[in-house]
């Protein structure tokens, strides 16, 4: 179930109802969930559940739903399964024949999506890109050499190195939108090159406060310096070979790969050289 991102009046009229009528709320954070729930008047039990109870908290809950009751399962902010905790509940239950039932609501990717006004009808959300490393190196080059716009996350004390990476790797005057603390008091959206918003959140003109969505416009095929077009195709024959040893056929691995990226899927069909 989706919870506000910030404003709690954004909260469904069938959410509260749901909250309401479960015998169960599992919460990220019982705490943070009774700010919500409290000027509601929702008095449902609560119980925590995040990633450093899951392994004992998840039995109780699917012995729970094993029993005929119903669970509405929350987190701080947003929807579980999207760059929040719960997914491996709603697997696990779904993998035993359990019902699942999505209640949608606020959204920090579609608010960003929407506020940008830079992403156009089609794009890709990444969620929170790798720290450091090759993984981040080939996630940078796949979201270059992507026609879509992207929406990434990122916390405060990383965006001004992240927007900088993103400059580099897709080209300076790509656009691009830091949206900052969406629908809460200090909402900001500042649209701008890549190249610019690096440099603002560099100086603090984009505070490295509250949480951030970032998104890179679309891309025109290949961006940036030749070379970002070389590293995007080493990673989209990573991608590829991360597929075949998962066990996809190599043809079906070049043309999903092919689909995503649009780097010709001949090039992407043989093994990996580097």
């Amino acid at each position: 179930m989706a919870t506000p991102i910030g404003n709690l009046a954004d909260i469904t009229l069938r959410a509260l109802d749901v909250l309401r009528t479960v015998p169960l709320i599992a919460a990220e954070d019982t705490r943070h969930s009774r700010r919500l729930l409290a000027p509601n008047t929702i008095t449902t039990h609560l119980v925590s559940f995040h990633a450093r109870n899951a392994a004992t908290r998840l039995p109780e809950l699917l012995g729970h739903l094993r029993s005929g009751a119903d669970l509405a399962l929350i987190t701080d902010a947003g929807t579980p399964g999207v760059s929040d905790p719960g997914e491996d509940l709603v697997r696990a239950w779904a993998a035993e024949g359990g019902t699942v039932v999505p209640i949608p609501g606020a959204s920090a990717v579609l608010a960003a999506v929407v506020a940008s006004g830079i992403a156009g009808p089609r794009w890709s959300f990444e969620g929170f890109l790798p720290r450091s490393g090759r993984e981040r190196r080939e996630r940078l080059a796949r979201i270059a050499a992507d026609q879509r716009a992207t929406i990434v996350y990122e916390a405060p004390g990383r965006v001004a190195a992240t927007l900088a990476d993103l400059a580099t790797a897709c080209g300076g005057e790509r656009a691009g939108a830091a949206c900052r603390e969406l629908t809460k008091l200090h909402e900001q959206i500042v649209r701008a090159p890549l190249a610019r918003l690096a440099e603002l959140a560099r100086t603090g003109e984009i505070p490295a406060r509250g949480e951030f969505a970032l998104v890179v416009g679309a891309g025109q095929g290949s961006a940036g310096p030749p070379e970002v077009a070389l590293d995007a195709e080493a990673a989209a024959r990573g991608e590829v070979e991360h597929l075949v040893e998962a066990g996809v056929a190599r043809g079906d691995a070049a043309r999903r790969v092919a689909a995503a990226t649009g780097i010709n899927r001949r090039k992407l069909y043989g093994p990996r050289t580097d």
